[in-house]
C-alpha cells in the first residue's frame, strides 16, 4: 500500500501559512519552540518553505513510547525526583501522561491499534549492549525491574501490543513494521518520552518506512527543556506534523465517524 498518499488525508484545522513560523493554536498559544528561534531562524524557515503539513491518513495507530516508571519518574519537579528516578522526566512527563490517557480513549473509540514500547533488556544481553552501557544505570533497565513497567495510568489492555526494544527507535530491530503493515496502518500518532531520544528516532524511522506521522506536542516530554523544544522544531520543520492532543482527538473522532458510516453503508447493503 502507498503509505505516503492516503486516499483521504487529514490535516490540522489551522494550516501553517508559508510566511509564518509559529503555529498558533486557537489564536492564543505559540508553538513550544517559538521562544528559541532567532530572527534569522524565522527567515530561514519562512523562505525555505519548512514546516508544511504532511497530513495523516485514515488508518492510524497510536504509538506510546516508553511510558515506563524509569522514564516517567515521579510526579514532582525533575530535580526533586532525580535521585529516585535518574532517567525520569518528573512533572513534565506526568503532564504528558495525563494528556495521553485521553488520546488513548479516542484511539480506542476509533478502533485504532494502540501500541506501547518499553526500553529494557535481559541481564545477559546488557553486558554486550553498547546502548545500555552508554546510558548507565543498567540494572534499572533489566526486564522485570520495577522501573521497566508501564505506568498504571497507561497500563496496556490485554488485547494491546507491547514492543520491547533496546535502542531508541521502536522500528529498529523489532517486528513493529511487519505488524503495522499487517494491520494496514498508514499513519502513526506518537506520544511518550523522551522527545529528543526515542520519540524523535521512532518518528524519523516511521517517515523513512513510508508512514505518515504526527508527534503530540503536549503528549511528549524530555528531561532537558531545550532538547524538547529543538526536537519538536526539527520534526515539525522536516519530517512530521506536530499537533496538540486536542487536535489528535479531533482527528481520531473523525476516523470514528468515517468508520461508523462505512459500517452503516455495509449494513444497508445486506
Amino acid at each position: 500500500m502507498d503509505h505516503c498518499r492516503p486516499r483521504n488525508r487529514w490535516e490540522p484545522a489551522r494550516k501553517q501559512p508559508p510566511a509564518a513560523v509559529s503555529r498558533r493554536l486557537g489564536g492564543k498559544r505559540l508553538a513550544a519552540w517559538d521562544e528559541i528561534l532567532t530572527d534569522v531562524d524565522r527567515e530561514v524557515i519562512a523562505r525555505g518553505g519548512y514546516g508544511k503539513s504532511r497530513g495523516l491518513g485514515r488508518a492510524p495507530a497510536l504509538v506510546l513510547i516508553d511510558c515506563q516508571y524509569n522514564h516517567i519518574g515521579a510526579d514532582r519537579p525533575i530535580l526533586d525526583q532525580i535521585g529516585e528516578y535518574p532517567a525520569g522526566g518528573g512533572a513534565a512527563a506526568w503532564a504528558a501522561v495525563r494528556n495521553l490517557v485521553v488520546v488513548r480513549e479516542a484511539a480506542s473509540r476509533a478502533g485504532a491499534p494502540i501500541i506501547y514500547t518499553r526500553y529494557c533488556y535481559s541481564a545477559r544481553g546488557a553486558r554486550y549492549d553498547g546502548f545500555a552501557l552508554k546510558r548507565g544505570n543498567v540494572d534499572r533497565f533489566v526486564d522485570g525491574a520495577p522501573g521497566t513497567y508501564i505506568v498504571e495510568e497507561l497500563k496496556p489492555r490485554d488485547d494491546e501490543l507491547v514492543i520491547d526494544k533496546t535502542t531508541a527507535s521502536a522500528l529498529f530491530g523489532t517486528p513493529l513494521v511487519q505488524y503495522l503493515n499487517r494491520l494496514d496502518v498508514d499513519s502513526l500518532v506518537i506520544g511518550g518520552v523522551s522527545t529528543s531520544g526515542c520519540v524523535r528516532a521512532t518518528c524519523i524511522d516511521a517517515i523513512s518506512y513510508g508512514f505518515n506521522a504526527a508527534v503530540l506536542e503536549d503528549g511528549v516530554a524530555d528531561r532537558i527543556e531545550t532538547s524538547h523544544k529543538s526536537s519538536l522544531l526539527d520534526l515539525w520543520m522536516k519530517y512530521a506534523d506536530v499537533i496538540t492532543c486536542r487536535q489528535a482527538i479531533e482527528y481520531l473522532d473523525g476516523v470514528t465517524v468515517e468508520r461508523a458510516k462505512a459500517l452503516g453503508t455495509t449494513g444497508g447493503g445486506n
